[in-house]
Parts: C-alpha cells; structure tokens; sequence
C-alpha cells in the first residue's frame, strides 16, 4: 500500500485526497487551518495542523517515508517554492508542486518540484478541446500534444473492421477501447467492426486526432 503527504488542504488538495482515499492509499493531510482537515480527519492515516516552511514541522513528517508529496498550496506561492524546496533537502522521494502557470512551473522545478500539477490549466484545455469539436467528448492529456479521445465514429469506418482500414498505419491513432453508453470494451481486436453507435477512445497526437473529428 502506498503513502502520501498532502499538503494544503484547500479545493484540489481535497480532491486529490479523496482520490487516493478510493485507491485505499494511506494519507496524511497537513494545513495552517484545522478547519480544512476537520471534514477528512476520519478518513486519514494522519492529520497535522502546522506551518511546512518551518523546517521543524517537516522534519517531524518523516518526509522520506512517503511514496510522494504534494504541495497543493492555494494563493501562497512564496510558500510553495520554500516548501517544495524543503523537503527534496529533507529526502523527499517524489515531489509534485501545484502551479497556476508557467512562470511558477519555471520557479518550482528550480527549486525541486519532481512534476508540476497543473489542475485548472489541465482542466480549461480539457474542456476547450472538447467544445471546439462536435466530434470529441472527452480528452485526457498524457504528455504535451498526445492525448487519449473519446471521438465519434467516423461515417466512412462504419461497417468496415480495423484491419480493413489498417487503422494504425493510415490514421497514426491506436484504439485503446470502444464506448457504447456506459460500458466500455477495452482493446478491441483487430476485426472489430465500426459501428455508428459507439464512440472510440484512441491514443495519438492531437493533430491526428483533430484530421479524423474536424
């Protein structure tokens, strides 16, 4: 079972508690306000009340122990960079840093941040990708430029199968699942036959992707 410190405890690192939580990860949230741990305290490995740009309290973390940490501070950012920095010098093995922009990615990777979370730029691009087209629901961005799709069924792959249309090859996209409602068919073989009721989830470069749904 993995562990992880958390700290910040406002909207995202909320979010991102509970998602670790539902993975059955073992947390410890730490924040200056003991009212944003209240509502998670029942559900933690551990909650702390302090202030992490004081060395002491850090210390008194065991920060090596964990399997990453996340500073999710809010407005704060002079407080991002010190504590991000603090605890790669403590031994931290992992250490993702919350950042509203570039400028602040820049600053934080100077100072030890092992990856940058980018919740609200991620989320803005998400959606605008998907709104701009008619043709794609829903986006998951895996590394600059490449993405995973859910993308309708093109009108000229219906009826015919993936080894047909060498789909691979043609379209420079690889089908990780097909979507009927709310189920989802992982990995369809190669002589799966497009349909007009299903959506795709393909894996590929966003050009390619936006060549087949623009």
């Amino acid at each position: 079972m993995k562990s992880f410190l958390i700290i910040g405890m406002g909207s995202f690192g909320h979010h991102l508690c509970r998602g670790l939580l539902k993975e059955k990860c073992e947390v410890m949230i730490v924040d200056t306000d003991q009212c944003n741990l209240e509502d998670m305290m029942d559900y933690v490995t551990s909650a702390r009340i302090g202030d992490c740009t004081n060395p002491e309290v850090l210390k008194a973390l065991d920060v090596e122990s964990f399997d990453a940490c996340f500073v999710c501070m809010g407005t704060n950012f002079q407080n991002s960079l010190q504590i991000t920095s603090l605890l790669k010098e403590m031994g931290a093995k992992l250490v993702y840093s919350k950042a509203d922009e570039d400028i602040q990615a820049k600053f934080l990777l100077r100072n030890g941040a092992d990856e940058i979370l980018y919740p609200e730029k991620d989320i803005a691009e998400s959606i605008s990708i998907s709104i701009s087209c008619d043709n794609i629901f829903d986006c998951i961005e895996l590394t600059e430029n490449f993405y995973i799709m859910e993308i309708q069924t093109a009108p000229e792959w219906i009826g015919k199968t993936i080894r047909e249309l060498d789909f691979r090859k043609r379209y420079k996209m690889n089908i990780m699942a097909t979507k009927s409602g709310d189920t989802i068919v992982p990995m369809p073989h190669i002589d799966y036959v497009f349909n007009a009721e299903e959506h795709l989830m393909v894996l590929g470069h966003i050009d390619d992707i936006k060549k087949v749904t623009g």
